[in-house]
């Protein structure tokens, strides 16, 4: 099993295959390594929707969480639901935060997602994964090097101080293209706000259309001086 204290010495040959850039080989050994407990911790945009198609292939049965914020686009559970009907082993479960809506404003005022994003991301993301991630001892997560400046030095496994856990990102290598071209292929299912402007796809209060498409998370907390909710 792989530890803490055998972090450094441990490695894993990886071959970059043409056609899943390494993807398949990643998971299996994830699967092989871990078991039952794995956590991929999914958003349902079409990168998350291609590692679900991927994870099938090796673990019909993955468990899967998604961060339910209570937020989200309509769009975004209608393609769970969907995905729930194409991948029936696959175990999808609905993570809420402590605190429902009503209750963080009666604790933390209205709207906090706009006054402090950050304690909202603490609150509806981070600690519900926290609560997640400690059950198993790795998560797997869709980050690709070429998403944004802040993710290009992501590896394959990856030692994750915040969560005390071991992360496993096996689409480093795969760029906007790539993952388009697998999910056109596949003929997978897709949240139908991809086709309106959204390349990165979080709560609706804070994900507007992407302002350039050099920068695909350029429609996320903008003009908060934020890029990231903190998971990574």
């Amino acid at each position: 099993m792989l530890t803490y204290s055998n972090w450094k010495a441990h490695t894993v040959d990886f071959d970059i295959d043409p056609v899943y850039k390494g993807a398949l080989n990643v998971l299996k050994w994830t699967y092989e390594e871990y078991g039952g407990e794995v956590v991929y911790a999914c958003s349902f945009g079409i990168e998350g929707i291609v590692l679900i198609d991927l994870i099938s292939k090796v673990e019909p049965h993955a468990k899967i969480v998604f961060l339910d914020t209570g937020v989200h686009f309509k769009e975004t559970y209608e393609v769970i639901e969907k995905v729930r009907k194409r991948y029936p082993g696959i175990d999808i479960q609905m993570k809420k935060p402590e605190l429902t809506l009503k209750e963080q404003a009666e604790v933390h005022g209205e709207k906090l997602w706009e006054r402090n994003p950050n304690q909202c991301c603490q609150i509806r993301k981070l600690d519900p994964l926290k609560e997640s991630l400690s059950e198993g001892k790795a998560w797997i997560s869709g980050l690709r090097r070429e998403q944004s400046p802040t993710r290009r030095n992501v590896e394959f496994i990856n030692k994750d101080e915040k969560f005390q856990s071991i992360k496993i990102c096996p689409l480093i290598h795969w760029t906007w293209k790539d993952i388009w071209r697998y999910a056109h292929k596949q003929n997978l299912t897709y949240n139908a706000l991809h086709d309106q402007g959204y390349p990165s796809i979080g709560c609706s209060h804070c994900t507007k259309p992407a302002i350039d498409m050099n920068d695909l998370r350029s429609g996320r907390w903008t003009g908060k001086g934020k890029t990231e909710c903190g998971l990574h």
